[in-house]
C-alpha cells in the first residue's frame, strides 16, 4: 500500500510539468466564490434575476438551490416560488433523450455523434433532443458530456461523451449546447472534472460501515488546462446554463467542494456565469461546498432510499447557517442569481410547458417507488407524445456515425445478393425489454445477451418506445434469402448445420456493453466475439463484421482474409438497424471517422483502471489515480511511443475517393505582438477573450475523385515540436476539422482558422497561456496519420 505525503500544490505555479513524486497532488483553497456579473449577453437576464432575488426571503432562496428528489415528476426538481411567479425547475437525464419519460425518442450516443465529425448534425441532435425535453416540460437537459474525456479506453461511460481529443470534444460540446439552448432548454456540461473511471468513482463503505473515499484523480496544472479543462472552456464560451460537478476527488478533494476547480478555474479563469449543480448525491458537505462554489444540491435528500425526505446538506441547513453567520447572505444571493439568470435568459418564465404528469410515474417505476407513497393515484395519465418526426434525424445521425474500417475488393455496398447470412446476438430484437439500465448484477459487464445494442446503461441511457434491430431492417430492405443464427454460444461451438447453402455474404453483428457504475473488463467485443467471427469466417469467404460498442475495441480477426469489411456502428439509438442497413446497401455513403484510436493489441494502451481489491480497498488513501502520462492519451500516446495502430484517430473509408492538394495556403490575420494574451480586468465566458483572437487562416483544396457522391472530413493538426515548448508536449494535436459533401468530380476549398489558444501551451510558472518561440508545423489530411498538405508558420 502506498504512503502519501502532501507537500506540493499541483495547481500552483511553483510546480512545473514533469514527473511527480508520490503524493504531490493537492489543491489550494480559492475563496471567495466569484459573483455572477451578467457578462456575455446575459445582462438583461441577470437584471431580472437580481430583481427577483431581492424580493425573496432567506428560506425561499434556500429552496431555490435545494433539490427535491421525488416531488415534481422529474429526476431532479426545484420547487416553485409562487410569490415571484417562479414555476420551478425540472432537471432530467440525459445525453441521449429523456430517460424517465414515455413517448420520447432515444438518440444516438455522444460517441456516435462525435464519429460524424459534423458540427451541423451535432447542433441538430442537440436541438431535436432539447425540443422533446421542452415539450415534456423539462427545463434542464443533463448533458452534454465532456467528462469522462476518455483517458481510459475501458471507461464505462466513455460512450456518453465524445472523444479523448479535447478539441473534438470541445467543438462537439459547443455545437450541442448551441442546439440545446436554441430550443429554450438549459444544457448541463458534465461531469466536471477528471471523472475518468467508474470503479470507486464515489465513496463507498467497508463491511464495518467505515467511509471509503472516492478515487482521487491526481492531475497536474498543465494537463488540467490543455486536456481536461479545454472542452469545458468551449462549453462556458457557448453560454452553457450550468455545469455539473462530478463524484470523484481531484487532487484529494471532492469535485463538488473543490474551491480551486469551482471558484478558481470555472468561475474565475473561465468566467462561468451559470450555476454549478452537483451530480446526484455527489455533495459531501453544506457550507464548505457552498463556499467552494457549489450553487445547487441534487437530488436533495441525503437518503435517496427515502425520496420524500427533507433531510439535506442544503435546505434548512442553509437557513441555519445564515442565521448563525457561518454563511453570508451575499453568497446565497449569488447562488440564487446564478440559478435564475439562465431561466430568464432562455425565456423559461414565458409560457413554458408544464411537466408531463406521466413523468412522475415513469420515474417512480424506474426507481421502484410507489406513487401512493406520495399521495398520487395509482393509474398514470396518458403520456405526452413529443417524438415529432425525429426518427428521420436519428436514422441519419446513426448512419453518419458509422465508420467503415475495412472494405476489401469493394465488398460494400452490398448490391443485390440473393443469399445473406446474419450472425450474432446483436442482430436480434432486444430480449430483455426496451429499457435496460444495466444495474442488475448480471448486466454489470455484458448487459443483456440477446438483442441489438442501441445505447448503453445507467443514467445516460434511454427509454425507447421501439428499437429497430438489424435483422428487422434487413428484412424490410431486401427480398434476398436470409439465413441466420443469433445465438453466440451456438456459433462459438462451430455448429452451422442449419446453414445451407453457404451465403454469398455473411453479416456478423457484435456488441460491447458500456454503463455507468462499472468499467469494461476487456478490449474485445463481448459474448465470445472472437470465436464468433473466426467461426463464421471459416465457412464464409465474404464476412462483414459490424460492431455496436461503447468505446475502443481490439479486433484480433481484422486481418482474417475472409473478413472483407468492418464497420464500427457505435451506439446509434432507436433506428439502429435502419442506420446500418442504409450504409450496408449503399443508400448512404459512409462518412464517419474514428473519434479515438483502435490498437492492434490491448497492451498498446498503457493506462489501466485503478481497481483495488482485498482489505486495501477499504483504505481511502489507496484510491489514487496519478495522471502521470500528462497530455499523452489516445493518438498522442501512440505518436509519442511510435506505436502503429490498427486504425488511427480520424480514420474512415468511403465508397468513393478524395484527393487533397499538397500546398496548404497560409494567410496571417493578426500579428502576434506578445507570447501572452492581452491582460483583461473582466473575464468573458470562456476565459480571456484574446485567447480566441484568430491569428492565421489556412485553406486546402479537396476533390471527389471517385465514382459516387460522398462526404469526407478534412482534419488540421498542429505540431509545436520545432518550438520552445516544454517536455511532454504531444507530437501533434488536432486544431481544426471540416466535413464537406462533394459530388463526383467536384472540387472545393476548405478554410481553417487558428486562434491564439490553438497555438499556445499552459505556462505553469506564469499561470497563463503562452505561444512558444519558433516555427510550428501545420498539416491537413484525412486522419491523424494520413496528412497530405502542410505548411510552417512563424510564431513569436
Amino acid at each position: 500500500m502506498k504512503t502519501f505525503r502532501f507537500s506540493l500544490i499541483a495547481f500552483l505555479p511553483l510546480l512545473n510539468y514533469g514527473a511527480f513524486a508520490e503524493g504531490e497532488y493537492i489543491t489550494p483553497d480559492v475563496f471567495p466564490s466569484p459573483h455572477i456579473t451578467g457578462a456575455g449577453d446575459w445582462a438583461v437576464a441577470f437584471k431580472k434575476a437580481s430583481d427577483v432575488v431581492s424580493r425573496l426571503s432567506t428560506e425561499e432562496k434556500a429552496s431555490l438551490v435545494t433539490g427535491s428528489y421525488a416531488t415534481g415528476g422529474c429526476i431532479g426538481n426545484i420547487r416553485p416560488i409562487k410569490s415571484v411567479n417562479f414555476t420551478g425547475l425540472c432537471l432530467e437525464d440525459g445525453p441521449v433523450g429523456i430517460r424517465v419519460a414515455d413517448l420520447s425518442s432515444t438518440f444516438p450516443a455522444g460517441l456516435t455523434a462525435a464519429a460524424t465529425w459534423d458540427k451541423d448534425l451535432l447542433f441538430a441532435r442537440g436541438y431535436a433532443m432539447a425540443s422533446e425535453f421542452r415539450d415534456k416540460g423539462s427545463h434542464v437537459l443533463l448533458g452534454p458530456v465532456a467528462g469522462p474525456l476518455g483517458r481510459h479506453p475501458l471507461g464505462g461511460r466513455n460512450w456518453e461523451g465524445f472523444s479523448p481529443d479535447p478539441y473534438l470534444t470541445g467543438a462537439a460540446m459547443a455545437s450541442s449546447i448551441n442546439g440545446i439552448q436554441k430550443a429554450g432548454v438549459q444544457a448541463s456540461a458534465k461531469h466536471f472534472i477528471g471523472n475518468e473511471q467508474e470503479t470507486q468513482r464515489s465513496n463507498s463503505f467497508s463491511p464495518n460501515g467505515a467511509n471509503v473515499d472516492a478515487i482521487s484523480s491526481n492531475i497536474d496544472d498543465r494537463t488540467m488546462h490543455e486536456l481536461y479543462l479545454w472542452p469545458f472552456a468551449d462549453a462556458v464560451r457557448s453560454g452553457v446554463a450550468n455545469v455539473m460537478c462530478s463524484y470523484n476527488r481531484i487532487n484529494q478533494t471532492y469535485a463538488c467542494e473543490n474551491s480551486k476547480l469551482l471558484n478558481g478555474l470555472l468561475k474565475g479563469e473561465l468566467g462561468f456565469q451559470g450555476y454549478v449543480v452537483s451530480d446526484w448525491s455527489a455533495t459531501h458537505s453544506g457550507v464548505r461546498a457552498i463556499e467552494a462554489g457549489l450553487d445547487m444540491n441534487m437530488p436533495g435528500p441525503l437518503n435517496t432510499a427515502d425520496p420524500l425526505s427533507n433531510d439535506s446538506y442544503f435546505g434548512e441547513n442553509i437557513t441555519m447557517a445564515i442565521k448563525n453567520r457561518t454563511l453570508t447572505e451575499s453568497r446565497l444571493d449569488d447562488m440564487a442569481r446564478r440559478v435564475l439568470t439562465p431561466y430568464f435568459y432562455l425565456g423559461q418564465d414565458q409560457n413554458y410547458p408544464t411537466v408531463d404528469p406521466s413523468n412522475f410515474y415513469v420515474a417512480f417505476q424506474t426507481y421502484g417507488y410507489s406513487p401512493a407513497a406520495a399521495g398520487m393515484p395509482l393509474a398514470p395519465p396518458a403520456a405526452r407524445d413529443v417524438r415529432r418526426d425525429h426518427k428521420k434525424l436519428i436514422r441519419e445521425l446513426g448512419a453518419a456515425g458509422i465508420v467503415l474500417l475495412k472494405n476489401t475488393n469493394e465488398t460494400l455496398p452490398l448490391g443485390n445478393p440473393t443469399n445473406i447470412g446474419i450472425f450474432g446476438n446483436d442482430a436480434a430484437d432486444p430480449s430483455d425489454g426496451l429499457y435496460y439500465e444495466g444495474t442488475k448484477p448480471k448486466s454489470q459487464h455484458f448487459g443483456f445477451e440477446t438483442g441489438t445494442l442501441s445505447v448503453g446503461g445507467g443514467s445516460g441511457s434511454g427509454r425507447s418506445t421501439y428499437i429497430v434491430s438489424p435483422l428487422q431492417a434487413i428484412r424490410e430492405r431486401t427480398d434476398a434469402r436470409l439465413q441466420y443464427i443469433l445465438n453466440n454460444q451456438l456459433i462459438s461451438s462451430n455448429d452451422f448445420s442449419s446453414i445451407f447453402p453457404v451465403p454469398e455474404v455473411c453479416l456478423v453483428f457484435l456488441k460491447t456493453w458500456g454503463s455507468e457504475g462499472s468499467d469494461r473488463l476487456s478490449f474485445e467485443n463481448d459474448w465470445n466475439s472472437t470465436s464468433v467471427v473466426n467461426n463464421v469466417a471459416s465457412i464464409c469467404s465474404n464476412t462483414v463484421v459490424i460492431t455496436h460498442s461503447g468505446g475502443v475495441n481490439t479486433m484480433p480477426w481484422a486481418s482474417h482474409p475472409n473478413v472483407t469489411a468492418i464497420l464500427a456502428a457505435h451506439f446509434p439509438g432507436q433506428e439502429s438497424g435502419h442506420s446500418i442497413v442504409d450504409v450496408l446497401f449503399g443508400d448512404v455513403n459512409p462518412s464517419g471517422r474514428l473519434p479515438y484510436t483502435i490498437p492492434v493489441n490491448a497492451s498498446d494502451y498503457n493506462i489501466p483502471i485503478v481497481n483495488i481489491t482485498g482489505p486495501a480497498a477499504y483504505d481511502s488513501s489507496a484510491w489514487q489515480s496519478d495522471f502521470s502520462e500528462g497530455l499523452l492519451i489516445d493518438y498522442r500516446h501512440f505518436d509519442a511511443k511510435n506505436i502503429t495502430p490498427l486504425y488511427e484517430f480520424g480514420f474512415g473509408l468511403s465508397y468513393t475517393s478524395f484527393d487533397l492538394n499538397q500546398n496548404l495556403t497560409v494567410k496571417p490575420i493578426h500579428p502576434i505582438a506578445s507570447p501572452f494574451p492581452l491582460p483583461t480586468a473582466n473575464v468573458a465566458p470562456g476565459g480571456n477573450v484574446d485567447l480566441y483572437t484568430e491569428l492565421f487562416n489556412m485553406s486546402a483544396t479537396v476533390k471527389n475523385t471517385g465514382s459516387m457522391p460522398g462526404a469526407t472530413v478534412l482534419q488540421l493538426y498542429v505540431s509545436l515540436q520545432g518550438t520552445s515548448v516544454p517536455h511532454g508536449t504531444p507530437l501533434k494535436v488536432l486544431r481544426g476539422f471540416e466535413k464537406v459533401h462533394l459530388d463526383v468530380g467536384e472540387v472545393t476549398t476548405v478554410h481553417f482558422t487558428l486562434t491564439r489558444r490553438d497555438l499556445s501551451f499552459w505556462n505553469t510558472i506564469a499561470q497563463d497561456w503562452q505561444i512558444p518561440v519558433g516555427r510550428a508545423a501545420v498539416n491537413v489530411g484525412f486522419s491523424s496519420r494520413d496528412l497530405r498538405s502542410n505548411a510552417n508558420i512563424q510564431l513569436v
